[in-house]
C-alpha cells in the first residue's frame, strides 16, 4: 500500500536514528532501515515500526526497502573520526559506497526528497570558525572526506537525476539515548558517573558546536517538508562555540561535581582544532532555530544518563 508521506530512515536504531523516528512517528508512517550493528541500547522495540534489518552495503535489498516510500533521511554511517584514521577502509565502504548504494536506490525508486546527515566541522576541516556553506571544505579526515563525497553524489544526483537530496551538516549531537557513543559528551558522563578521570585530548581549548538532538530532529523534519530543488546544503547547528574544558565544566556542574578531576592527554590525529557553525542559510529557508540551551540541554542529558544508569554502563560503545 502507498503512503503519501512514508519516510524510511536509514541507520533507524542509532543515536539520532532512534530519536527521530519517535518524533516522525508522531506525524507520518515510518520505516527503518539499519544492520542493528551499532544500534542504540535504548528508546526502541522491535515491532515499534515497520523495520528492515539489513546494510546499506547489500544494494540488492535497497530496492524493495524503498517501495513506496516517499521520502528518505540517511543517517547510517560510521561517524567516528578517530575511527576513520585507525581504518579507513571500513569508513570507506559504509560511508561511500553505502551512501551512493542509497542515493543511487532513490534516484531508481522516484523518491520525492533525499536528507543526507552531513557533518560541518570534519567536513570543512581546520578552518577559522564560524564556517558555513561558502566555506571551502578541505577534510583531515577520510571520516570528513567521506561526507564529502557523500555530498558530491548528492549534488550529482540531483543535477543528473532530478533526485531532491538535500544536505545537512550536522554540529556535534547529543541527548539521549546515546549510551552507546564515544563522543565527549558520553564519555565525560560516564566519567562523571563512575568517578573516573575526565579525558580530555589536547589542552582542552579545542572547540565543537553542541546541538541537542531535538533540534536536529526539527532540523530534519524542516528539510523532509521544505519544497527544495534538491542539491542544497545547509548547516544545522547552534551557531555557538564550547571549548571541551567549557564543556567538561558544564557537566561537572550538571553533575553536582565540580572539582571532579580532569586528565589532560596528547591530542588525536584527524581532530579539526576549534569549530563552530553559523546556520543563517537554515534558519532563512527551512525555518531552523535551536532552542535548546547548551547548560539546559546538558543538565536534562546527564539526568537521562542517570534515569538510565545500569543500561548506560553495560552499553558496549561505538565509535560511530
Amino acid at each position: 500500500m502507498h503512503h503519501r508521506n512514508r519516510v524510511l530512515v536509514t541507520g533507524g536504531r542509532g543515536f539520532i536514528g532512534t530519536n527521530l523516528v519517535r518524533a516522525l512517528a508522531a506525524t507520518r508512517p515510518v520505516r527503518v532501515f539499519d544492520s542493528l550493528e551499532r544500534s542504540s541500547p535504548t528508546g526502541w522495540s522491535d515491532g515499534d515500526v515497520d523495520s528492515i534489518h539489513a546494510s546499506i552495503l547489500d544494494d540488492s535489498v535497497l530496492p524493495s526497502a524503498l517501495e513506496g516510500v516517499d521520502s528518505l533521511v540517511h543517517l547510517a554511517a560510521y561517524g567516528s573520526v578517530v575511527e576513520s584514521v585507525k581504518d579507513p577502509t571500513a569508513n570507506f565502504h559504509t560511508n561511500v559506497l553505502g551512501t551512493f548504494n542509497v542515493l543511487h536506490a532513490a534516484a531508481n525508486a522516484g523518491v520525492r526528497r533525499v536528507v543526507f546527515a552531513s557533518t560541518g566541522g570534519a567536513l570543512i576541516g581546520d578552518a577559522t570558525p564560524p564556517v558555513n556553506e561558502d566555506s571551502l571544505p578541505k577534510p583531515i579526515s577520510p571520516y570528513g572526506a567521506s561526507k564529502l563525497c557523500g555530498e558530491a553524489y548528492c549534488h550529482a544526483f540531483a543535477m543528473s537525476r532530478g533526485l531532491r537530496a538535500v544536505c545537512l551538516r550536522f554540529g556535534n549531537v547529543y541527548g539521549p539515548h546515546s549510551a552507546h557513543k564515544k563522543g565527549a559528551v558520553t564519555m565525560f558522563i560516564k566519567a562523571l558517573m563512575l568517578d573516573e578521570p575526565i579525558v580530555i585530548y589536547g589542552d582542552g581549548s579545542a572547540s565543537r558546536d553542541y546541538i541537542h538532538v531535538n533540534d536536529l530532529c526539527a532540523g530534519i523534519e524542516a528539510a523532509l517538508d521544505s519544497p527544495l530543488q534538491g542539491g542544497e546544503v545547509f548547516h544545522v547547528a547552534s551557531g555557538r562555540e564550547t571549548t571541551v574544558l567549557e564543556l567538561a565544566n558544564i557537566l561537572r556542574d550538571a553533575a553536582g561535581k565540580p572539582n571532579h578531576p580532569i586528565e589532560f592527554r596528547a591530542s588525536r590525529v584527524g581532530e579539526v582544532a576549534r569549530n563552530f557553525a553559523a546556520y543563517d542559510l537554515a534558519r532563512q529557508v527551512l525555518g531552523f532555530e535551536p532552542k535548546r540551551r547548551l547548560e539546559e540541554g546538558l543538565a536534562e542529558t546527564w539526568q537521562w544518563f542517570a534515569d538510565h544508569r545500569d543500561i548506560v554502563l553495560s552499553a558496549k560503545t561505538s565509535d560511530s
